[in-house]
């Protein structure tokens, strides 16, 4: 197992070694305009939330027969955290009361998703293994339509970064929207241009396509391997509608065309592809927000498409991440005053 997950110290040495300009700048207060959002230098804000992570492998079926979909039994987590300035930490556990889906197998996982929003920047990180994956929806392939097939060899592994520029920094805030450390006032939003890199594999012991439904996928009967590369530039737009103050309605979309390296493994050989795919990456949040307190429920995801070797049709591998939050934002400078406070 150990091997298994070493890509993640790789992942984090990069994050840092990016950001690290970023936290130090963001230690003074940018500049922006405040008649556009706040920021509370000197204050924690802390959360309680509840959130859901999960991802899929999906294989395109030939005609019109269902798609072969692998998801692992992902949790429901209950968690608290805290944002200091530009840093923040979270905790969270998937309690047995939160979550009845025993008949969908054991899923062992690593899940980091990380988005940081230093001035100016939009920053998402994948980093995701699980082992132990089932096919959605229940009774595909399995032996009776009450059930999930499950098989606990098959592997999902992805670590993925983005890095977007946002151009409106002075008026436009992710942090407001997404980490409910900052208070946008009135509505504004900001083009977004930057970059992204992806990695993932999925195999197993045997065949992926379980016998039950092979005549579905002929050209990938035999596969038991698929790796992929993505890089591309990208682009996208992100903007944010204040009602009364301390409403808030957010949406982002960036969209990427990646120069796609991927191969397919079986007993016979192995086969490769290069090709230009797309990828989006999305957010969006909704809520209450004021120098005080924040409740809102977010989202943040995004999609890869991958070029397969023996069909025009592609694998498509979504991620993603669902929070509710409740937030308290505490001065602990004694001459900090929240900006904004009535």
């Amino acid at each position: 197992m150990k091997k298994h997950y070493t890509f993640l110290p790789l992942l984090l040495t990069v994050c840092f070694t990016i950001l690290k300009p970023c936290f130090i700048h963001a230690q003074n207060t940018p500049q922006h305009d405040t008649i556009y959002y706040f920021t509370y230098p000197g204050t924690l804000t802390t959360r309680f939330y509840f959130s859901k992570k999960y991802t899929a492998f999906i294989l395109p079926a030939s005609d019109d027969e269902q798609d072969l979909q692998y998801r692992p039994n992902t949790k429901l987590n209950m968690g608290i955290g805290a944002t200091y300035n530009n840093l923040s930490f979270n905790i969270a556990y998937g309690f047995g009361f939160l979550n009845h889906d025993e008949e969908k197998g054991k899923t062992k996982s690593i899940d980091l998703q990380l988005h940081f929003y230093p001035h100016k920047w939009a920053v998402d990180a994948l980093a995701i293994s699980h082992k132990g994956l089932h096919l959605y929806p229940q009774g595909y392939a399995a032996v009776d339509s009450n059930s999930y097939y499950y098989r606990p060899d098959v592997r999902e592994s992805i670590i993925g970064l983005s890095v977007c520029r946002v151009l409106n920094g002075e008026r436009f805030s992710y942090n407001a929207a997404m980490i409910q450390n900052e208070l946008q006032k009135k509505s504004a939003g900001s083009l977004l241009f930057g970059g992204l890199v992806y990695y993932g594999q999925i195999k197993a012991d045997s065949a992926l396509v379980p016998k039950q439904v092979e005549d579905g996928f002929p050209l990938a009967a035999g596969i038991n391997k698929i790796n992929f590369f993505s890089v591309g530039p990208a682009i996208g737009y992100a903007y944010t509608v204040v009602i009364e103050k301390h409403f808030f309605i957010t949406g982002s979309l960036v969209a990427s065309l990646n120069l796609n390296f991927s191969s397919e493994e079986e007993i016979n050989g192995k086969k490769n592809k290069v090709a230009v795919t797309p990828a989006t990456i999305y957010k969006a949040a909704i809520g209450y927000n004021s120098s005080t307190w924040d409740i809102s429920a977010n989202w943040a995801a995004n999609a890869s498409w991958i070029t397969r070797v023996s069909s025009s049709k592609e694998y498509s591998v979504p991620t993603g991440n669902y929070r509710i939050i409740l937030a308290k934002k505490i001065v602990l400078k004694r001459n900090t005053t929240l900006p904004g406070k009535k």
